[in-house]
C-alpha cells in the first residue's frame, strides 16, 4: 500500500478543524434544559342532563259551569247594600264559568240565623251566607255547612301557600272550629278598639297615648279627677274610662295582658290563668278607685262631651261617634282616634272577623260558590268592598289599593295599624253561652270583694266546661 504523506501544513489544518468546534460549544451559553411535555389531566365526562319534570297537567274535579247559587247577606240598604249588588252583578257578569250569584237581603245578623234555622226545617237552605263563627260552627255541627278547607287545598280551583299567608293570622284563625274544620271563610272585619281623646288628654298633660296598662291607669284617673275638681257638678264621677263587662271588651283584655280564653290544647276554655286574674284585678281596681264608670247606653254623648276620655267601640261605630260630636257641638274640633288596648308590655285589639260559609249541596254548586268567594276575597274586589262598607281588610294585598281611600279617611285609616294586631274570639257553637258567662262573672267581680275574683273565675272555667260539652 502506498503510504501518504502529510506535510506540516495540513497536520495543522486539520488539527484546528477538529478542536475550534469543541472550543466554540465549550465558550458558549449552557443548553436550554427543554421543559417535560405537561401532564394533561384526564376529564370526567360531562354529567348527563337530566330532562326537566313537567308535571302532569292538573285537571278540575268537578265543572261548576252554569250553576246558579243563593247568596243570604245582611246588606241590602243605602250604601254598603248598593255595592254589594253592584259586586254580585259584576261577578255574574266576568266569571268564566257562567255562574250565577243571586243575592238576598235578610236584615241583621240575627234576622238571618233565625231565617236559616227555618230553612234547615223546610229543606230550603242558601248556598252561601254570611254569619258569625259560633253560628256557622253550630249549622256544621248538624252537617248543614261544608269544610272550606276542602276548597282552598283544592289542586284546581285552591288557593296557593302564598295567597294564604296574605291574610292575616288573627283573622284567618277566626273561622276555624274546635275540630279543626274551616266552617267560616274571612271577607272583611272590624276591630274592638280604644276610643281616645288626643286634645283632652294633652290638656291634662299627657303628649302621647297609653302603651301600657299602668299609663291606661294613669290617664283614666287624671282625667277623673279633672271632672272631680272643675266648676261642673253633673260631670262628677265620670272622666275616665267606661267600662262595660260585654264579652268581647273582656276578651280583648285579656288578649292584651298576654292571655287567650282557651286552653293550653286549643280544644276548651281556660279562665283560671295568671292573664284572666290579672285583668280582672286591674279592672276591679279602676272601678274601685272611681277611675271607671258605666253608662245606661252607647257612651258616644260622653265620649264627645269630655265625660269619657276612653270608651271602647267597634271601628265599625266610627260615624256614629262622629255624628256625636257633631251633634254635641261644644267639643266637635277635638282630635281624637282609636288606640289598641294597653297591656303591660303593649297593646292588641279584638278582631271581629266577618264570614262567609259553604251550605252543603252537589258537588257543583259547591265549587261554583266557592268561586264565588274566592273572587269577592281576592285583593282587587276587597277594595271595592272596603270603599263601599268601610270595613277593614282581612288581608296584606289590599292596603296598597286604598291610596284613595286612605288619604279622605285619615280616622279610619288608623285601623288599617290596628287589624293585624287583632285577635279573634272563639269560633265554637259553645261561645254564644260562654260569653254570657263572662259578663255575668266579671259584673259579679266588679261589684264583689278582690277576695273572691279566684273563685268566681274557677265557677266561670266550670260553666265554660259545661257549655263545651253541650255543644260537642
Amino acid at each position: 500500500m502506498r503510504r501518504i504523506r502529510m506535510s506540516k501544513k495540513l497536520t495543522w489544518f486539520l488539527l484546528l478543524a477538529f478542536l475550534v468546534p469543541i472550543l466554540l460549544t465549550a465558550c458558549g451559553p449552557a443548553a436550554t434544559e427543554v421543559p417535560p411535555e405537561p401532564t394533561v389531566a384526564e376529564q370526567a365526562p360531562p354529567p348527563e342532563t337530566e330532562e326537566p319534570v313537567v308535571p302532569e297537567p292538573v285537571e278540575p274535579s268537578v265543572d261548576p259551569s252554569g250553576q246558579t247559587v243563593s247568596f243570604w247577606h245582611v246588606w241590602g240598604t243605602g250604601t254598603v247594600g248598593e255595592g254589594m249588588m253592584a259586586l254580585i252583578d259584576e261577578f255574574n257578569t266576568t266569571n268564566e264559568y257562567g255562574i250565577t250569584v243571586e243575592g238576598v237581603d235578610q236584615g241583621r245578623y240575627s234576622d238571618l240565623e233565625d231565617a236559616m234555622n227555618a230553612a234547615i226545617q223546610s229543606g230550603d237552605v242558601p248556598n252561601i251566607l254570611v254569619g258569625y263563627t259560633n253560628a256557622l260552627d253550630t249549622w256544621y255541627s248538624v252537617d248543614v255547612m261544608a269544610d272550606i278547607n276542602t276548597f282552598i287545598d283544592d289542586p284546581y280551583y285552591g288557593l296557593t301557600a302564598e295567597e294564604v299567608a296574605d291574610f292575616y293570622p288573627g283573622t284567618w284563625a277566626n273561622g276555624i272550629n274546635a275540630d279543626g274544620a274551616r266552617v267560616g271563610f274571612p271577607h272583611g272585619q272590624s276591630a274592638n278598639v280604644v276610643f281616645y281623646n288626643v286634645t283632652w288628654a294633652k290638656e291634662l298633660g299627657f303628649d302621647s297615648a297609653p302603651a301600657t296598662a299602668e299609663e291606661f291607669r294613669a290617664q283614666a284617673c287624671a282625667a277623673t279627677e279633672a271632672n272631680a275638681s272643675d266648676d261642673d257638678p253633673d260631670n262628677d264621677g265620670t272622666g275616665g274610662y267606661v267600662l262595660y263587662t260585654g264579652a268581647s271588651d273582656i276578651a280583648a283584655w285579656i288578649f292584651a295582658f298576654g292571655g287567650n280564653v282557651y286552653d293550653q290544647a286549643g280544644t276548651g276554655y281556660d279562665f283560671e290563668t295568671p292573664a284572666v286574674e290579672e285583668v280582672a284585678g286591674f279592672l276591679k281596681g279602676l272601678w274601685d278607685d272611681g277611675c271607671a264608670f258605666a253608662t245606661e247606653s252607647y257612651p258616644n254623648p260622653e265620649f264627645a262631651t269630655r265625660k269619657a276620655l276612653f270608651t271602647l267601640s267597634s271601628t265599625a261605630g266610627l260615624p256614629y261617634q262622629a255624628s256625636a260630636f257633631e251633634a254635641e257641638g261644644a267639643y266637635s274640633e277635638d282630635e281624637w282616634t282609636f288606640i289598641a288596648f294597653p297591656g303591660p308590655a303593649g297593646g292588641t285589639v279584638n278582631g271581629y272577623a266577618q264570614n262567609t260559609g259553604i251550605v252543603r249541596s252537589t258537588p257543583e254548586q259547591e265549587m261554583a260558590s266557592w268561586l264565588f268567594i274566592k273572587w269577592f276575597t281576592s285583593p282587587e274586589t276587597l277594595a271595592k268592598w272596603i270603599e263601599a262598607s268601610g270595613y277593614h281588610p282581612v288581608r296584606g294585598a289590599v292596603v296598597p289599593l286604598l291610596g284613595d281611600y286612605i288619604a279622605a279617611n285619615p280616622r279610619w285609616a288608623t285601623g288599617i295599624d290596628l287589624v293585624p294586631l287583632g285577635v279573634a274570639e272563639p269560633g265554637w257553637s259553645s261561645w254564644g253561652t260562654v260569653r254570657r258567662d263572662v259578663q255575668d262573672t266579671f259584673a259579679a267581680i266588679l261589684q264583689g270583694d278582690p277576695a273572691d275574683i279566684p273563685a268566681l273565675l274557677a265557677d266561670l272555667n266550670a260553666a265554660a266546661a259545661e257549655a263545651m260539652e253541650e255543644t260537642s
